[in-house]
């Protein structure tokens, strides 16, 4: 059995990679999965402290900064952001002009709440007003209490606004690709183990497969993860299973949104190849291995 370590920054992702667990050991592995911060994490898969990790801003950060890793598979190409509002504002375009509330500005919400806003014709620089407002459950008794009127809501919080009467308007799922993680591992290893990194590939993909097929199987692996009631982990499910592909693969127009953003908030002007941050032959290889085509 091949022991790895695969870092993590989100909950749901870590549920996720919770069920993975069992396409590990079919694939010979002993994974140990540790959560930890995106730029922390970044360093330890840079120094070989860890193999393998699962975020993709951070890590397309981390490259561009001259850390020598590549993303090598995509399994979530579409994040599980959606934007929540006071119950009467109906649509997006409704959102001109007023508040909108994020946990940072930078972060995956924000980028991602930004391009909706964009996507249903408005300026999201110009029409409505960004601030930072605090945790999740602080933004949305800030919309009870009228100093918000939206916010860039995230899995399994949306389910507490929508308890608490504020609708879902829109997800990001159903407008655009824009991928949030996958696998980032280092050169070298990518160089001297790729049977492994092919291996770590394909238990993705078949935790992945098993997670869109298998609802019954799922939702109690985030009940334990997340230390929730079924109907929450029901409602989590639900709400983010859509998210996730069956393949491992990198949509092209959403990784260059991706990459264009990290640009811009680096203050990077130049070219920058999708070979420089990432390297998707071994992903091939693993799709060809399953019948993938």
């Amino acid at each position: 059995m091949c022991r790895v370590r695969l870092t993590n920054i989100s909950r749901v992702s870590c549920a996720c990679l919770i069920s993975r667990q069992l396409r590990w050991i079919e694939e010979g592995f002993d994974a140990e999965l540790i959560v930890i911060s995106g730029p922390v994490a970044n360093v330890a898969l840079g120094n070989g402290d860890t193999d393998y990790f699962s975020g993709f801003g951070s890590a397309l950060r981390a490259i561009l900064q001259g850390l020598p890793l590549r993303i090598v598979a995509c399994y979530r190409p579409t994040p599980h952001f959606m934007l929540q509002s006071r119950p009467e504002l109906k649509t997006v375009k409704d959102l001109k002009g007023k508040t909108i509330g994020v946990r940072a500005f930078g972060g995956g919400p924000d980028l991602v709440g930004r391009l909706i806003i964009k996507h249903f014709g408005l300026d999201p620089d110009k029409d409505v007003k960004w601030v930072v407002a605090g945790s999740d459950e602080g933004r949305y008794i800030r919309m009870q209490q009228g100093l918000l009127d939206a916010t860039v809501a995230t899995v399994p919080t949306d389910y507490l606004g929508r308890k608490m009467g504020f609708p879902v308007i829109v997800r990001s799922e159903d407008l655009f690709t824009y991928p949030f993680s996958g696998l980032t591992t280092h050169i070298r290893r990518i160089k001297e183990k790729p049977e492994e990194v092919k291996r770590v590939i394909r238990a993705g993909i078949k935790a992945n497969r098993y997670m869109r097929e298998n609802r019954d199987g799922t939702i109690p692996i985030l009940m334990s993860t997340y230390r929730i009631d079924r109907e929450v982990a029901t409602a989590a499910y639900d709400s983010f299973i859509k998210g996730f592909n069956n393949d491992g693969s990198m949509p092209e127009d959403g990784f260059r949104r991706l990459l264009d953003d990290t640009k811009r908030l680096m203050k990077i002007d130049r070219e920058v190849a999708f070979s420089e941050v990432s390297d998707l032959s071994i992903l091939r290889e693993a799709q060809r291995d399953l019948g993938i085509k």
